[in-house]
């Protein structure tokens, strides 16, 4: 349906009662042809702390040509962005997930508080694209995000590199594995340049993810940062809004529940990141659209495993695009009778199009095809029991062990349990449990990259397994359970436990358990005297106050 293409802005600008408005507007160099244009506002995420988004203000530049070039008139803005690769291991990365939340708020303030007829979102580190991809579905303007791409891969003594091989060289050099003068050189080259981590790790994602659900345009996500083509795309997503703006076309009508699926599809096939399921309950939560950390397992366990990327592969993000990316493996699910096609993109055509449009690299070896796929199953699977009575995830591509018994080594924060891992306090056959870690307790749901990094490089990787009421990040292989519910700070069945319980994961029965009996989890749950809170005041505070069970998305709102 056909919108005033200012349908939001007129009231904003138009008739003589407006004019203070249209002289602030004057003052930066708008004119009156400006101002009887559509406003469509540019949001990005540009800080000057990481290479995730350093490519944002010319991706900016390249979309404001495009709504310029379509007749509308584009206003520049910015949020904010916490660096994962930065702030992993330490107190800063509990900001990182509360990120989210204030992407999608302030992104909401300035389109309400400027009443602008449409926006593009651009994202890039992790939580900056489910934060943008929530703020539209909030404004219902049409509008699109694109990412803002991935980083090339790195280059080192013949070996192609990622940051997760940072953090896995860090725990093969507290192993006495890795010498300091190779640490250094894998950490100079790992990360070449502008871009997000290289491979399917929770930006490139929730980036693919987009892709599928039909927000993004398709394979625009995919262009790597540094690549040409990417200033291409970001002047046709301004051409593009237009498009959306004319035809009256809105988030809530492309983010249905079949879209959603598509989406969660798309994580399955590509052995995607855990965060998705966080990040998808939070966008379809905002879309009026009901969805259940239930409906992944469903979705996974009839997903092939067709994309063969890092943390636990071969191949890096920029190798999938040149594989033909995301478009290939729709037409892989097309193919199967595994994707709903008739859902609608910001392109103008439905996903089903957009998958029959594929164009495969010739000779890949990336996307495998379905009748050889890695696994016949999705890379994800939601686990309840005694442990996790709202559910839990363990991500399982890669994998081969699908159970684990062993005794609890327990630890109220990662710092503890990072300490234990690097003075060898780590033995064969234990599970770590990290508590006090979930989004109320931490708070921030801290994902443990530092600690699972130094398992593999401590060469623990294959013989222990790790459960958490806090994230993985997309960077994490192993045996590893993530995102418990309840958590420990809402007196969830973690918070009893204790060194040397016995903890069994059976992945086949979809369970966590532990060997001791409701009536001893009940008495000992009594008695629990959870830690003082780390923060009482300020954004932190509020956050634990507001946020919901990780199993709901840990949405505020």
């Amino acid at each position: 349906m056909a919108l005033d293409l200012r349908h939001k802005s007129r009231t904003l600008l138009d008739g003589p009662d407006r004019a203070p408005a249209r002289s602030y507007f004057k003052a930066i160099g708008f004119t009156d042809e400006d101002l009887r244009r559509p406003l469509v506002g540019v949001a990005h995420c540009w800080i000057e702390v990481t290479p995730c988004n350093w490519n944002h203000r010319k991706m900016a530049e390249k979309v404001k040509e495009g709504v310029r070039a379509a007749g509308g008139t584009p206003i520049e803005f910015n949020t904010i962005s916490i660096t994962d690769g930065i702030a992993m291991g330490t107190e800063g990365m509990k900001a990182s997930l509360i990120s989210r939340e204030t992407v999608a708020d302030s992104v909401e303030l300035v389109v309400r508080g400027h009443l602008f007829d449409a926006v593009v979102g651009i994202s890039g580190c992790d939580k900056t694209i489910p934060g943008m991809v929530m703020a539209l579905a909030r404004l219902n303007l049409p509008g699109l995000m694109l990412y803002g791409g991935s980083i090339m891969y790195g280059e080192y003594q013949g070996r192609r590199l990622t940051v997760q091989d940072v953090f896995e060289a860090v725990g093969a050099y507290n192993a006495g594995k890795l010498s300091a003068a190779e640490l250094h050189g894998i950490e100079t080259h790992a990360c070449p340049g502008a871009g997000a981590c290289g491979g399917q790790f929770t930006a490139n994602t929730m980036s693919t993810a987009f892709e599928m659900l039909g927000i993004s345009p398709m394979n625009f996500n995919g262009v790597p940062a540094v690549d040409p083509r990417k200033e291409d795309v970001a002047f046709e997503c301004g051409r593009l809004v237009m498009e959306l703006l004319r035809k009256g076309v809105t988030p809530k009508q492309i983010i249905t529940r079949k879209a959603l699926e598509n989406a969660i599809a798309g994580v399955m096939a590509t052995g995607g990141s855990t965060n998705a399921v966080l990040h998808l309950l939070a966008v379809a939560k905002e879309a009026g659209v009901r969805l259940s950390i239930d409906d992944f397992d469903r979705i996974s366990r009839k997903m092939p495993l067709l994309a063969d990327l890092k943390p636990w592969g071969r191949f890096t993000a920029p190798e999938m695009y040149q594989a033909g990316g995301m478009a290939v493996v729709g037409k892989r699910l097309l193919d199967a009778g595994l994707l709903h096609p008739n859902e609608l993109t910001v392109t103008g055509r439905t996903i089903g199009e957009e998958a029959r449009a594929a164009r495969e690299g010739p000779g890949q070896q990336v996307i495998r095809p379905l009748a050889s796929p890695l696994k016949p199953t999705g890379g994800m699977v939601i686990l309840r029991g005694s442990l996790a009575p709202e559910g839990c995830v363990a991500k399982v591509s890669g994998q081969t062990r699908m159970s684990h018994r062993g005794p609890a080594r327990v630890f109220d924060r990662e710092e503890d349990a990072f300490a234990a891992v690097k003075k060898g306090k780590i033995k064969a056959g234990d599970v770590i449990v990290i508590r006090y870690e979930g989004p109320k307790g931490g708070p921030g749901m801290r994902e443990m990259l530092a600690v699972t990094g130094a398992l593999q490089g401590a060469g623990l990787g294959e013989s222990v397994a790790l459960m958490t009421d806090g994230r993985f990040s997309g960077a994490t292989h192993g045996f590893m359970v993530g995102h418990v519910a309840p958590e420990a700070a809402a007196r969830g069945p973690i918070a009893a436990l204790r060194n040397g319980d016995i903890v069994v994961i059976d992945v086949k029965r979809r369970r966590l358990d532990v060997e001791l009996s409701p009536a001893e989890l009940k008495k000992r749950l009594r008695t629990v005297k959870p830690p003082k809170p780390r923060y009482t005041t300020g954004a932190m505070a509020k956050y634990a106050c507001l946020v919901s069970s990780a199993s709901e998305g840990a949405v505020t709102g």
